[in-house]
C-alpha cells in the first residue's frame, strides 16, 4: 500500500463518530491513556472503545504502550494496563499530490547554507535540489538495472517522477508532467519554484547513463513547467 492510501485509510477511519471522538480525546491528554479513561470520557462502553481504539492504532492514528496505572511495580502492583497515544508522525493526504515539506525544507536548508558560506542562495538551492534529485534517481537504480537506451531511460525517469507525484503523460516526443507537487509556492513565484523544480529533474534525469533524457522548461498553463525528451546523441543531454 503505497503513501497516499495509508494516509487516506487513516483518514477515513475518522469518518465514525464515535471513532473521531475517542481520537480527539487521545490527542487532548497530555499523557498516554487507558481503555477505560477514554471510553468514560466519551460516554460509550469500554468494549466499544476497545474496538475503536485498536482500530484507530491499526490505521496509523494511535501509538501504545503498556503501563501499570498504578506507577507501581512487582508484586501486587496489578496488571498493566494498554495505553494510547496519538501517532508521532504526520497524516496528510494532497489530491493531486503536493509536496510543499520538500519545497520548504529545499529553501531552509539552501537559506542557512548561503548564509553560512556566503555562496549565493538560488546557487546553492539548485544544487541542493539537484541532488535531492540524484538521490531519488540513485534509489530508483538501485533497485534495478540500469537503462540501456535512451527511451528505457525516458521511461524510467517518467517512473521516478511519478512515483513522487509529477503525473507524467507521454506527449508526441516529450513526457508532459500533468501535476505541480509545487503548485501553490509556483502561482506565488514561479521563476524561483520552475527553477528549484528543473534543477531537481535535471538530477533525477543525469544518474540515467548512458542515455539521460533532456530536460527542459517549456511553461504551459495548468501543469509542471519542465518537460522531458530522450537522449540523442547528436544534441547530448542538455
Amino acid at each position: 500500500m503505497g503513501a497516499v492510501e495509508q494516509h487516506a485509510a487513516g483518514i477515513g477511519a475518522l469518518a465514525d463518530p464515535i471513532r473521531r471522538r475517542l481520537y480527539l480525546f487521545v490527542c487532548s491528554q497530555p499523557a498516554a491513556v487507558s481503555r477505560d479513561q477514554a471510553a468514560d470520557a466519551v460516554g460509550v462502553a469500554r468494549h466499544q472503545a476497545k474496538f475503536h481504539l485498536d482500530k484507530l492504532e491499526a490505521e496509523g492514528l494511535l501509538e501504545t504502550d503498556y503501563a501499570r496505572l498504578s506507577g507501581r511495580s512487582g508484586p501486587g502492583a496489578g496488571r498493566t494496563s494498554k495505553l494510547y497515544r496519538r501517532a508521532r508522525h504526520d497524516i496528510a493526504v494532497s489530491l493531486p499530490d503536493r509536496a510543499y515539506e520538500l519545497a520548504g525544507h529545499l529553501m531552509a536548508d539552501a537559506i542557512a547554507e548561503s548564509a553560512a558560506s556566503g555562496a549565493p542562495v538560488l546557487e546553492t538551492l539548485h544544487r541542493l535540489a539537484a541532488r535531492r534529485g540524484r538521490e531519488l534517481g540513485d534509489a530508483a537504480l538501485a533497485t534495478g538495472h540500469p537503462p540501456t537506451t535512451a527511451p528505457a531511460a525516458l521511461d524510467l525517469a517518467a517512473r521516478i517522477l511519478g512515483e513522487h507525484g509529477y503525473e507524467p503523460r507521454p506527449d508526441g516526443d516529450r513526457v508532459v508532467l500533468a501535476n505541480c507537487p509545487f503548485h501553490a509556492l509556483a502561482q506565488a513565484q514561479r521563476r524561483l519554484v520552475c527553477q528549484m523544480n528543473e534543477a531537481l529533474i535535471r538530477g533525477v534525469a543525469g544518474v540515467l547513463e548512458p542515455h539521460c533524457p533532456r530536460v527542459g522548461l517549456e511553461p504551459e498553463p495548468d501543469r509542471c513547467c519542465v518537460v522531458l525528451r530522450p537522449y540523442a546523441a547528436s544534441s547530448g543531454s542538455e
